[in-house]
C-alpha cells in the first residue's frame, strides 16, 4: 500500500518573509487539527489497538508521513520569519500552545475510524483554505503536495471502515 503520493516533495522555499502566512501554517503545523495532533493521535492508536495489526501497521506508516509534513511546514514557517513553535495564534494574536487535549483517546475501532476520517477531511479542508489565501507560489505548491498525501490517508480510513463495518 502507498502511504503517500509518488510525487516528490518540494524543497521548503518562500517568496518573502510573511508573518501572516506563518500564522496560517502554524494551524496546520500544531493547531487542534494539525500534523502534530495527527502524529500523537496515530501513535496513541498504534499502542491502544495492538490487536488490530493491519490497522496499526498502516497508521505507523501514515504517522511517518505526517512527521515529514511537520518538518516541511516547520522549515517553511521558519523561512517566513517565525519560530516553528508547537501551537497556533488566535484571531486575537494570542499564542495557544498545542495540547494533548486535541488527541481523541477512544479505543473503540469504529469510533477511531470515524474520528480519523473527520480529522483527515478537516485537515484537507484547512489546507485547501490556506492554499486559497496564500499567494506565495512555493507554499501553495507545498500545500498541494501535502493535500495529496492527506487524500491517500483519508482513502485508507474510508476503505478500512467499509471493510470492517460493511457500509
Amino acid at each position: 500500500m502507498n502511504y503517500k503520493s509518488d510525487k516528490p516533495y518540494p524543497i521548503p522555499r518562500v517568496e518573502a518573509k510573511n508573518q501572516y502566512y506563518a500564522k496560517l501554517l502554524l494551524e496546520d503545523y500544531a493547531g487542534s487539527v494539525s500534523e502534530d495532533t495527527a502524529i500523537h493521535l496515530y501513535l496513541f492508536q498504534s499502542l491502544a489497538l495492538k490487536n488490530e495489526k493491519e490497522f496499526v501497521d498502516v497508521i505507523k506508516h501514515i504517522s511517518e508521513v505526517e512527521m515529514h509534513h511537520l518538518r516541511l511546514l516547520g522549515e517553511t514557517i521558519q523561512l517566513l520569519g517565525v519560530k516553528p513553535v508547537y501551537g497556533s495564534i488566535s484571531s486575537l494574536n494570542m499564542f495557544k500552545p498545542w495540547s494533548s487535549i486535541n488527541v481523541n483517546y477512544s479505543t473503540d475501532l469504529k469510533k477511531i475510524l470515524e474520528f480519523n476520517i473527520r480529522s483527515e477531511q478537516n485537515a484537507i479542508k484547512n489546507y485547501q483554505y490556506h492554499r486559497s489565501i496564500i499567494k506565495d507560489q512555493y507554499i501553495k505548491h507545498l500545500l498541494s503536495r501535502i493535500i495529496e498525501d492527506e487524500e491517500i490517508h483519508l482513502s485508507f480510513f474510508l476503505t478500512f471502515y467499509q471493510k470492517k463495518f460493511k457500509l
